[in-house]
């Protein structure tokens, strides 16, 4: 399809105060048709050709370690294809985060399509925000499946209100952090919570903070999902503390230095509430 007939993914999509309220309150939430079915058998196809066209990885999963076999890990789709451009850059899922953590106007960080093969193993609990040197609680990523989620594939569970916890260490996505996140959510009570079957353009929305973690896929179906981080306009960034900050710091701000305002030509301002 050509890019210019691509839905826009301009319009708004109007959350409920309830729903900002479990956002703020949890640390996550779950909106069902974010994309119409007509809006994700459009972009489906174009995303997962550009993400298949991208990868880098051609080990067989057995040869991976924890990490590599969680998921297919393709980044910053958004400047290698015109198609996952208009998605990633799309106005309408910009202004739900924005919203949803009430902030005047939003900036990416970047995308990266998730893609859990048959046979992937268990996405190890985590933080995102380990990776981020960004001076600011207010992140959020937008996970949303290309395809439905049903007959075993399962989506992402949270911790509630972990995100109230704010950083927990310095843990990579690795077997250490799932058993170490696993023993505080114990140890805590933390609530599990997951949305439950999806649909194609349905998506969760989750703090750069709130703990998370998958099952592994069982079937044979790929599990396809576009994730776009964002995080919040006037956010200055930090002095790395761990090597993979360190390495975000280089690779989304090109030429910034901690306590730069976080607004590099990698960091396109998406929306901005008027007035």
């Amino acid at each position: 399809m050509p890019i210019c007939a691509l839905p826009e993914l301009s319009t708004d999509y109007v959350l409920s105060a309830e729903q900002i309220a479990a956002y703020r309150a949890n640390g996550h939430v779950c909106l069902r048709g974010v994309c119409s079915p007509e809006e994700i058998s459009a972009y489906g196809p174009v995303i997962r050709d550009a993400a298949l066209r991208c990868n880098p990885e051609t080990r067989p999963v057995k040869e991976r370690d924890t990490y590599g076999k969680a998921f297919l890990q393709i980044m910053n789709l958004w400047l290698q294809d015109g198609g996952a451009r208009r998605f990633t850059l799309a106005r309408r899922f910009a202004k739900i985060a924005a919203d949803l953590m009430g902030v005047p106007g939003v900036r990416l960080y970047h995308d990266q399509a998730l893609f859990k093969e048959p046979g992937g193993g268990p996405t190890p609990w985590h933080q995102d925000q380990y990776y981020w040197p960004l001076d600011t609680s207010n992140t959020i990523t937008l996970w949303m499946p290309l395809v439905p989620l049903r007959g075993g594939i399962g989506p992402m569970t949270f911790a509630s209100e972990s995100h109230r916890l704010g950083y927990l260490g310095e843990f990579k996505i690795s077997d250490e952090s799932d058993r170490v996140f696993r023993k505080l959510i114990a140890d805590r009570g933390l609530r599990l919570d997951s949305p439950g079957e999806m649909e194609a353009g349905d998506a969760t929305f989750h703090s750069g903070w709130t703990l998370h973690g998958a099952p592994r896929n069982p079937t044979e179906t790929l599990r396809e999902v576009m994730t776009v981080i964002y995080f919040a306009d006037g956010a200055r960034l930090l002095k790395p503390d761990n090597a993979n900050r360190k390495a975000d710091l280089a690779a989304w701000f090109s030429g910034l230095k901690p306590g730069d305002l976080a607004a590099s030509e990698m960091n396109p301002l998406l929306y901005r509430r008027e007035g």
